[in-house]
Parts: structure tokens; C-alpha cells; sequence
């Protein structure tokens, strides 16, 4: 008989498939008891994660969760007794390794919340491309009852999706919002009754898309929000430009001049 394995489930999958087109699509999901909370064992599989996709970029990414809630937050436990330097060291890497490197995939991100989302996942949300939520998603950054400011990006994505006096409203009162709510605020971009069907039919859209065209959207906008208009405005042409000797643009160009509109197809290259 043989003895049963006392190795932890791992709290996240990454899955790999292609859409009809064949097109290929990557699907982080966090699947870690029923609060799925952000401890050690999660965020070293998030950030295993994120490389992977980083060393391996599909052409679109949904990032899901399993269970009643999409997370309850961050075990408490991870910040318990840091001095200050161990607690600057450990935001430090969490930016490292997941929030900008998932912001830096030349791919649409897509984050998918069918429930509760608090701290850490609705941080990693606003460091996704598109969030998709269910009416009944309900989202805080509640870091101050622990006597802590959300610090691995959100007052400062949120700032730039809701305004900045939306984002200390929210940060500062501790407060729930509802996707309705953040969706006019300009934080959820969709509100969906079937959020996972509709995810993970948009995550199949984008990536059957022209790719390296998202890919120069994000650079552009990334431009944008490290210096504004103008530092935009001088990355674009040489961004813009390098889509020309692209496959994707030369094959859509030639469909469209051919039969018109809609009947192009891409491969991401």
C-alpha cells in the first residue's frame, strides 16, 4: 500500500492551450484553500509563475481563481515581527517579480474576479491590462487594519485608472466596492454575469489579435504613465515604426486592401 504523499497542493496552476486559431493562451489560476491567501507558498508560486510566462510569453494571459472568493487578502503571518528594512525588502521584491514583470509581458493580461477581492490579488488586478468582475465581486485594499499601507501598487494604479481622490477615498475608509461602483470609476472595465465564460472568451480574442500591435499599445501607454504625453509622443514613432517589418501588419494590410476589413489573420510574429 503506498504511503500517501504529505506534499502540500501548489496554491496556483499555470495551464498553456491554444484558441481555434491556434493562437496560445496562458491561464494562472490561484487555487489555495478556501480564502486563497496570499502566504509564503502563494507568493513564490505567483512570482514562479509570472517568470515563467516572462521566459515564455503566450499571446494572451487570464489570471483566475478558484473557490468562493478570489482572495481574502494576505495571511497576516507574512508581516509579523519585520523590521523596517526586511519590511521595504519584501515590497521591494514583490514589484521585482511579480507586479512589473507582469505589467512588461508583450502580451494583453486580462484578471478575472468572480468574487472577493482584497489586497494582494486586487493589487495584482490593477497590474493587469483588463479586469473583468461579476456584479457581486467586491473589492478593497483594507491593508489599514494592520496598521499598513497597500504598497504593492495599488494607491498608485488605482490613482491613475480612478483619480487620486478616489484612491485615498478607498485606500483610507478600508471600504468595499462593488464592481459597478469600480467599473464607473474606470477600474473594472467589464461587468459580467457568466465572468469566467466571458474572461476567458475575451483572453481567446485578444490573443487571436495582432499581438505585437498590444504589445506597442502597452510600451505607448507605458511611456505615458512613466513621463506623460510628451515622453509618449517620442517613443511612439520608433514603437508604431517597427510594426511594419511585422508579418501581422504586412498580411493585414494586404487582407484589407484584398477583401477589405475583419478577414485578417495573425500568428503573433
Amino acid at each position: 500500500m503506498a504511503a500517501e504523499s504529505s506534499t502540500p497542493p501548489r496554491p496556483t496552476r499555470l495551464e498553456r492551450s491554444t484558441t481555434g486559431a491556434g493562437a496560445e493562451i496562458a491561464i494562472l489560476t490561484l487555487d489555495h484553500g478556501p480564502l486563497n491567501l496570499f502566504d509564503g507558498a502563494m507568493f513564490d508560486a505567483v512570482t514562479a509563475d509570472v517568470a515563467a510566462l516572462t521566459a515564455r510569453p503566450p499571446r494572451a494571459v487570464l489570471v483566475r481563481a478558484e473557490g468562493k472568493v478570489v482572495s481574502g487578502g494576505v495571511d497576516v503571518h507574512v508581516f509579523d515581527g519585520l523590521a523596517p528594512d526586511q519590511g521595504a525588502a519584501l515590497w521591494e521584491s514583490l514589484f521585482a517579480q511579480i507586479c512589473h514583470p507582469l505589467e512588461a509581458l508583450p502580451c494583453p493580461v486580462v484578471f478575472a474576479a468572480h468574487g472577493l477581492t482584497l489586497t494582494a490579488a486586487f493589487e495584482i488586478a490593477l497590474a493587469c491590462d483588463l479586469v473583468v468582475a461579476a456584479p457581486k465581486a467586491r473589492f478593497g485594499l483594507v491593508e489599514t487594519v494592520v496598521g499598513l499601507t497597500p504598497s504593492m501598487g495599488g494607491p498608485q494604479r488605482l490613482a491613475e485608472r480612478a483619480g487620486s481622490g478616489r484612491a485615498r477615498e478607498l485606500v483610507m475608509t478600508a471600504d468595499l466596492y462593488d464592481a459597478a461602483t469600480l467599473r464607473d470609476w474606470g477600474v473594472v472595465n467589464y461587468v459580467s454575469e457568466d465572468v469566467d465564460a466571458d474572461a476567458r472568451a475575451l483572453v481567446a480574442k485578444l490573443a487571436d489579435g495582432p499581438t505585437r500591435a498590444h504589445a506597442a499599445t502597452k510600451q505607448i501607454v507605458g511611456a505615458w504613465r512613466s513621463g506623460g504625453v510628451a515622453h509618449a509622443d517620442s517613443v511612439t514613432p520608433g514603437v508604431s515604426g517597427a510594426l511594419f517589418g511585422t508579418d501581422d501588419l504586412r498580411g493585414a494590410v494586404r487582407s484589407f486592401l484584398d477583401v477589405g476589413p475583419g478577414h485578417a489573420t495573425y500568428t503573433g510574429k
